[in-house]
């Protein structure tokens, strides 16, 4: 019998966010590895859609209206008439799960109750594991498993148009910057953040002692906080540009270095195989941390209560990060010392 039926249709649930989206990526892949000519969807949230543009081992890629009524409709009736024979969540949540029961789909593969972020939802599969492997990646690659997929080496397939390159070189012409590197002091929980006033001591330290220029990424309603960093580090300056998805993907692409805590840039610069220093305390970086074995995370592990909580006050585990820890760090990944 080949292992390769040319009736597979599997359908992919991952709806957001931006690091949750690019941990899922290489389950497709093992997917499309093993099944070459299988049918591959991904239904996602439209905000995240950009992701997966490109991606060559999805089939279709489906963005999911949530807004209104109509947007919901139109994504079931999508889902209902490609007669999908496998649906996998990836996500854990009742939104996604009960796309994946609207699918009709005969398997339906999740997590268990104990691992699924709404555990509930776990009676609306017919197939629920507890994840294997330490980092989410590896826990996203179990499903896949369970599905039929072979192991193989995980892949972050993300594709940088010739407009993003465009918005994103004009952008650090209007600076005259062409070495640099990017501090991403946004982390969506305030727990999981490291004071602004730390990362702009840090850019005087990597200026004083290499001559860095820096690029201060933020995404909406971060300007405040962009603001506090550049007038924390002083001269020379770094330079905050804001920029949508795709020409932020070519920005980081093109950086020296990322220091970020644990949050959608720094997952988004580690698949682009750009050097990494992630900051972290509550989450584990075992976990959520850069997937790639030459980047760098920075926990206090005395200091650190593992929880996935979203707190709404500095943690005392980032604020036992000194900036000295960070620096060394970036001469450690920069291979500077």
């Amino acid at each position: 019998m080949s292992d390769n039926p040319p009736d597979k249709r599997f359908l992919l649930v991952k709806l957001s966010s931006l690091g949750d989206v690019i941990h899922a990526l290489p389950a497709a892949s093992a997917l499309r590895d093993t099944f070459r000519d299988a049918r591959i969807d991904w239904v996602i949230d439209p905000r995240w859609k950009r992701l997966l543009e490109g991606n060559p081992d999805l089939t279709n890629i489906i963005s999911h209206d949530r807004k209104s009524a109509g947007g919901i409709a139109a994504s079931i009736r999508k889902l209902r008439e490609a007669r999908y024979t496998c649906a996998i969540d990836f996500q854990g949540l009742y939104k996604s799960a009960l796309l994946v029961l609207a699918s009709g789909a005969p398997q339906r593969i999740g997590f268990q109750s104990s691992y699924a972020r709404e555990g509930l939802v776990s009676m609306l599969y017919t197939d629920r594991l507890n994840p294997r492997g330490p980092h989410k990646v590896d826990h996203n690659l179990t499903l896949a498993e369970c599905a039929g997929a072979r192991p193989s080496a995980p892949r972050f397939p993300l594709e940088i148009l010739p407009e993003d390159e465009e918005i994103a070189s004009r952008a650090l012409a209007e600076h005259n910057l062409k070495e640099f590197y990017v501090l991403n002091p946004g982390g969506g929980w305030l727990s999981k953040c490291w004071p602004a006033k730390r990362y702009g001591e840090l850019h005087r330290k990597i200026a004083e002692r290499y001559g860095w220029q820096a690029v201060v990424s933020f995404g909406p309603g971060e300007d405040d906080l962009a603001r506090d960093v550049i007038s924390a580090a002083g001269n020379p300056s770094p330079v905050a540009i804001p920029l949508v998805l795709g020409p932020l993907m070519a920005l980081l692409r093109r950086a020296r270095l990322v220091v970020s805590a644990d949050t959608g840039p720094l997952h988004l610069a580690s698949a682009l195989e750009t050097p990494v220093v992630g900051l972290f305390g509550p989450t584990d970086p075992a976990r959520n941390g850069s997937y790639s074995a030459a980047d760098i995370s920075v926990r206090n592990p005395n200091s650190a209560l593992t929880t996935y909580r979203r707190g709404a006050s500095y943690s005392p585990a980032m604020l036992s990060i000194t900036v000295d820890q960070v620096f060394e760090a970036v001469e450690r990944r920069r291979g500077l010392r």
